[in-house]
């Protein structure tokens, strides 16, 4: 699973290295695509499989499924790593992202967060973690 934070540098073509911990559980084909909150997901094909399956059984009939679908799904780029450990972060999720330099890389289980690292710091203000996990709990039905 991917675990842990890592800071690193987009280069002026766009490329980022990825984190060796994470280049083993990636594989050789992965996707890209739009995040929520402003960052980019990065999912191993199987996981982006498995993701695409629920998104699959959407009722397309919903507004706020399709839009979340195109969101998403049009978003989308299948990426490799080059010899050196980089990825090539097409420009238009760059711009969504806010990707220009620094950069931090979350492990977040079954995917991956890329994040412009000033964004990261804006949102890393977690808030009370035992009002949140309380919450949490309660919809899970666990205790």
């Amino acid at each position: 699973m991917f675990m842990g934070e890592y800071r690193h540098t987009v280069d002026p073509k766009g490329r980022l290295i990825v984190p060796s911990k994470f280049r083993e559980l990636l594989g050789t084909e992965f996707v890209v695509t739009r995040g929520l909150d402003g960052c980019l997901f990065v999912y191993p094909m199987d996981s982006w499989t498995a993701y695409v399956d629920k998104l699959k059984k959407l009722p397309l009939t919903d507004k706020n499924a399709r839009l979340f679908m195109r969101f998403l799904i049009a978003g989308a780029n299948t990426c490799e790593l080059d010899k050196q450990g980089r990825i090539l972060l097409p420009a238009t999720l760059r711009e969504f992202a806010g990707l220009e330099k620094d950069v931090l890389l979350a492990g977040m289980l079954d995917h991956i967060e890329i994040w412009n690292e000033e964004r990261w710091k804006e949102n890393a203000d977690f808030g009370d973690m035992d009002t949140i996990a309380s919450h949490l709990n309660e919809v899970s039905g666990r205790e």
